[in-house]
């Protein structure tokens, strides 16, 4: 796997390769409450104890303590929450599972079956389970895998037909929890809190055990998460084999983009090229990519790529590398790389789990559905296509490979970005540092007010319930009720309408009903899109890929909630771009920054989709901009905010500086840096620059949550604005580009069509901004 570090100079190049050493493991023991019969199942799948780290928190929850697990990838987190869940089934009580994907649930009921425990009668109840069985689980299952929107929509409406589960509930396990945050994670902290108040009501009182990958301050998340004290575990004592992690930047090319700037290869290329090469050296590899169109293309091109190489039209593409002795013909390998993706069947994510497992697949294309906690033990290389978001993110998909002790590669593969081109030369950033703190607002009032309704359908609510829900609940009630969508009576607080009180809680931000996908020609219903993102994803001209197939978006009726598709073969990608305008609303806390000053504060957005930009397939080179006529969106959000007075800049102005391309430069690079600061991809957050704000009466750059009512990124970066905007303005200076690129102040959802931009000029504005020598 080395070779590929050494690569030809038609391609990227390595900018940094950090050896993370093995670890050796610590004593394993069980603890002497843990029955015989689980030790000795346990023992038949060669498992004779549990790690130093495991054994404290199986011993936490023993105790009634709620614990978090927060250790790295193939740490055994599992075996941690199984012994203390598995011995209170045993004991007569039930446990309950919950996981962001129906892939970890599939994979723990695996595990658990199994083992072949008597008396365990353990099953999963999600959107897969055939409606035949549910009642049977209702009855009868003791250990219940789901996740937070069965919980939502199913389990706590109809909490009286699970009576006899609730009343011996003894522990939840909430697995991954890493990925609870921003509004979806505000969102289950609610589904949580009406789950403790089902289960008082049925005189149960149940231990929490959250597993998480590594994150700062992993209590206090827990706590925030459940509303519960919760203690932690963080000293991983698990044996790991050693990682080569190399930064790889992939090449400017001689294409021009907007203004001139250069056109950098795309990482999806560069992950197919790297795929393709390593599944030719027999290395088992996972790509990690960063939407579902992404995984197709990567699994495409990779294979095609193959296919060439055994046409014999294309040279192989690293001296000294060949195929496994055990593979007869490079013919075969094309069919062995594949692409795994939400939207396919159960059966299909099923079926590649297994191929993957086996070995039948070396190389699967995947979004970060794979990156959780499924057993794909065995593989030896993580690709990873683009920053991930998180630092938590990029150690847990690159512990996908090496997970059966093996010594293991893993290469992360910049994108044209601020934040991948920063991080591929400043090592520094990534590798020896803690891990970002998980961001959530389980008090946005736009999270809170759909739970009361929920929690006021299923009991209602009384004085005694609105320390569970936080201190903001009782003025969100009275606002509720003000609305009609409560009714407040001396007992307490009911839900009166006929319909569902769950369907005002959108949990995962989609925003409203779905757009259906249809083919034209076939009235096919292909698969929806969140309303959400309609206007970005299936507007009228965009490219939709599913299940390898390519279409192009001929109509979005947003009034019929229908998109209508026609099979197509472009050779092109579209990027929608919008045009945005914000007035602050309310600025909560401010404080001075250089001569400048600091707010966060609450705003109002209108954003409106304009146009569309195509880029080449292969190389991201421009082929025009294309109008769209959708209605603008209006959200009320928080955000950060900065000014300058016109004395901190009237000298850049006498210089000849253009102040308005300067603040809409340093925007789009804050945009692209704060998801290093802030648990948020670049996409959950947006931004705004001018000259002159009508309502600060200064130069102001916004950088505002993309989320109704806010999401905590914006806050976030207003905690660490000197850590922040002192990276960005790096970022800026460190490209080496000479009027700027997507890789420092472009941004390819910039509805201005990336003008104005001066780079010198953002350089000078953030020197004086934090009161550097510009």
């Amino acid at each position: 796997m080395s070779r590929l570090l050494g690569v030809p100079a038609r391609r990227g190049r390595v900018t940094h390769v950090e050896h993370v050493p093995a670890r050796q493991a610590g004593q394993a023991r069980w603890p002497d409450w843990v029955s015989e019969t689980l030790v000795t199942r346990w023992a038949n799948q060669g498992i004779f104890g549990l790690w130093p780290h495991q054994a404290e928190a199986a011993e936490l929850a023993h105790r009634g303590r709620n614990v978090i697990i927060a250790t790295g990838t193939a740490s055994g987190k599992s075996l941690a929450y199984q012994v203390p869940a598995l011995s209170s089934v045993l004991d007569g009580g039930t446990a309950l599972y919950l996981t962001p994907t129906k892939a970890l649930a599939a994979d723990q009921l695996r595990a658990l079956e199994a083992l072949d425990v008597p008396g365990l009668r353990a099953a999963a109840y999600d959107g897969d389970t055939p409606y035949e069985e549910r009642a049977w689980i209702r009855r009868h299952a003791n250990y219940v895998l789901t996740n937070p929107d069965m919980l939502h929509r199913g389990l706590l409406p109809g909490h009286a037909r699970w009576s006899g589960f609730w009343r011996r509930l003894r522990t939840v396990v909430v697995d991954e929890c890493h990925g609870y945050r921003g509004v979806f994670g505000s969102h289950v902290a609610q589904i949580l809190r009406r789950l403790r108040r089902v289960c008082t009501r049925y005189g149960s009182s149940p231990v929490f055990v959250l597993a998480s990958a590594t994150a700062s301050d992993p209590g206090a998340f827990a706590t925030r998460l459940t509303g519960l004290q919760t203690a932690e575990v963080t000293t991983d004592a698990s044996p790991r084999g050693s990682i080569t992690f190399a930064l790889w930047e992939p090449p400017l090319t001689d294409l021009r983009g907007e203004g001139g700037a250069p056109v950098r290869r795309p990482a999806a290329a560069e992950t197919a090229d790297l795929l393709a090469d390593l599944v030719l050296d027999g290395t088992r590899t996972l790509a990690f990519v960063r939407s579902r169109r992404a995984a197709e293309s990567v699994a495409l091109s990779a294979r095609a790529r193959l296919s060439d190489l055994a046409s014999g039209m294309i040279s192989r593409p690293s001296p000294g590398m060949a195929a496994p002795a055990s593979l007869t013909s490079l013919a075969d390998l094309p069919g062995r790389i594949a692409a795994y993706r939400a939207g396919y069947l159960a059966e299909e994510r099923r079926g590649l789990e297994r191929a993957l497992r086996s070995g039948d697949l070396l190389g699967l294309a995947t979004t970060n559905a794979l990156e959780l906690g499924v057993d794909v033990s065995g593989l030896d290389a993580v690709l990873i296509a683009g920053w991930p978001g998180t630092r938590a993110s990029l150690w847990q998909q690159a512990g996908r490979a090496g997970r059966a002790g093996q010594d293991a590669l893993a290469v992360l593969i910049a994108r044209d970005d601020p934040l991948d081109t920063y991080l591929v030369h400043h090592p520094e950033a990534l590798f020896g540092r803690p891990v970002e703190a998980i961001v959530l607002d389980p008090g946005n009032p736009y999270v809170l007010g759909p739970h009361l309704c929920a929690a006021a359908a299923e009991i209602p609510l009384t004085e005694d319930d609105l320390e569970i829900f936080g201190p903001t609940s009782k003025e969100v009630l009275a606002s509720l009720v003000g609305d009609g969508l409560l009714r407040r009576r001396s007992s307490g607080w009911f839900w009166t309408r006929r319909e569902r009180a769950t369907d005002l809680a959108d949990i995962r931000g989609s925003g409203g009903a779905p757009v259906q996908v249809v083919e034209l020609s076939t009235g096919c219903l292909l698969g929806t899109v969140d309303e959400s993102s309609a206007h970005t994803t299936v507007h009228t001209g965009a490219v939709y890929v599913h299940q390898g197939e390519t279409f192009l978006v001929t109509e979005l009726d947003l009034e019929a909630g229908v998109a209508l598709v026609e099979a197509g073969t472009p050779d092109y990608t579209t990027f929608a771009r919008d045009v945005t305008e914000i007035s602050v609303l309310e600025s909560f806390r401010s404080h001075p920054l250089g001569p400048g000053e600091l707010h966060f504060g609450s705003v109002e957005v209108t954003r409106q989709v304009v146009s569309y930009l195509k880029r080449r397939l292969q190389s991201g080179e421009p082929l025009g901009d294309e109008a769209l006529d959708l209605p603008p969106r209006t959200l009320r959000t928080r955000a950060v905010w900065w000014t300058l007075p016109a004395s901190a800049i009237s000298p850049l102005a006498e210089a000849g500086l253009d102040l308005g391309g300067a603040a809409h430069a340093a925007e789009h690079a804050s945009i692209g840096m704060l998801p290093l600061f802030a648990t948020c991809d670049r996409w959950d957050i947006g931004g705004v620059s001018t000259e002159l704000h009508a309502d600060t009466g200064m130069l102001t750059v916004f950088v505002y949550d993309g989320h109704e009512g806010g999401a905590g990124f914006a806050e976030r970066g207003f905690s660490r604005a000197l850590e922040w905007l002192t990276a960005t303005r790096e970022a800026i200076a460190s490209c080496e580009c000479e009027r700027g690129c997507p890789s420092c102040i472009q941004s390819p959802k910039c509805g201005n069509g990336n003008e104005p931009l001066d780079k010198a000029g953002a350089l000078r504005l953030l020197a004086v901004l934090l009161s550097m020598n510009g």
